[in-house]
């Protein structure tokens, strides 16, 4: 089986409804067959790029419609991104290498391979919205928010997310694309080579900000990372990944970087030197220069990054 498939049955559709394709950098762009095929004249705003790590194509409009409305336009299904069936490809991965590889990392750190939850108590009051996070397209354009939600508690505070996405009609609960939390700046720093940091959650992302770096993060905390996040950063200079030192912060570390080793030129997988995350970092005197490795995961992406 030709080990392009995907690329090539993609391409071929595209310059069949679409004409030929703009080679970039990184990705090659085309009209989009959903907003941009009334005849007149657009700035191609479809991008198309092979992600031969994961036998994948990735089709992606910047104006936001969606990969399903696109490939109907193409005459084609979700199953025309992959060169392999995902069923047949999902039956290999029995394990995941790089959590497996977080875990040797825990233990090097002499950190829990658990998850240990506190006793938060008896809630004191309700729930409060303390924060929200907008997420947003390449153009600017709302795509969702998350909202962060505090709730106090005898033995603490609990803390808690709600996602919303932008619709035609306003605001409804629900997920919503797979982007990176301030996206434009991201592929701002991809043109530029600035280098780029990923933190867990949204208040480190805002620290490293404020701080004068671009910093980012996926919605959905540890659990969230998707690898359509990844191909937001193809052609990156350096990612810096903020690993929070705990079990579920060292196996997100690991999840991100697999997904990017083969995308970007050079991976660094760093960490708190003093409390969980970043935030907790800066408010013990450190400067975000201070942030140190983390064992067997900085080493193992480092020399995969710097290998290729």
């Amino acid at each position: 089986m030709d080990s392009n498939r995907s690329w090539d049955t993609i391409t071929a559709a595209l310059n069949r409804i679409s004409g030929p394709g703009r080679r970039g950098a990184d990705w090659t762009t085309y009209l989009c067959p959903v907003h941009e095929s009334d005849g007149r004249h657009h700035h191609p705003s479809l991008g198309v790029v092979y992600n031969r790590q994961r036998g994948r194509t990735v089709v992606r409009c910047f104006a936001g419609c969606p990969d399903e409305q696109v490939l109907e336009r193409l005459g084609l299904r979700i199953r025309d991104l992959f060169d392999e069936p995902r069923a047949a490809a999902g039956a290999r991965r029995t394990h995941s290498p790089a959590v497996a590889l977080a875990d040797q990392a825990l233990q090097r750190a002499g950190l829990s391979l658990e998850v240990h939850k506190r006793d938060l108590g008896p809630r004191l009051a309700n729930p409060k919205d303390v924060a929200t996070y907008l997420y947003r397209w390449p153009d600017g354009r709302s795509a969702g928010c998350v909202v962060r939600v505090h709730t106090e508690h005898r033995n603490g505070r609990a803390k808690s997310f709600r996602q919303y996405r932008r619709t035609e009609s306003g605001w409804t609960p629900g997920g919503f694309a797979h982007l990176p939390f301030h996206l434009p700046e991201v592929l701002d720093a991809v043109r530029s080579g600035r280098d780029i940091h990923i933190c867990e959650g949204e208040a480190d992302a805002l620290t490293a900000t404020h701080a004068g770096l671009t910093a980012t993060c996926n919605a959905g905390g540890a659990q969230g990372w998707h690898p359509d996040h990844a191909t937001w950063f193809t052609g990156a200079y350096r990612v810096w990944i903020i690993a929070d030192r705990d079990a579920p912060g060292y196996r997100h570390a690991a999840r991100v970087a697999e997904s990017l080793v083969d995308l970007v030129r050079e991976l660094r997988i760093v960490q708190a030197r003093d409390g969980k995350d970043l935030t907790e970092h800066c408010d013990a005197g450190h400067h975000i220069s201070d942030l140190d490795p983390v064992p067997v995961l900085d080493a193992h992406y480092s020399l995969r990054s710097h290998d290729r």
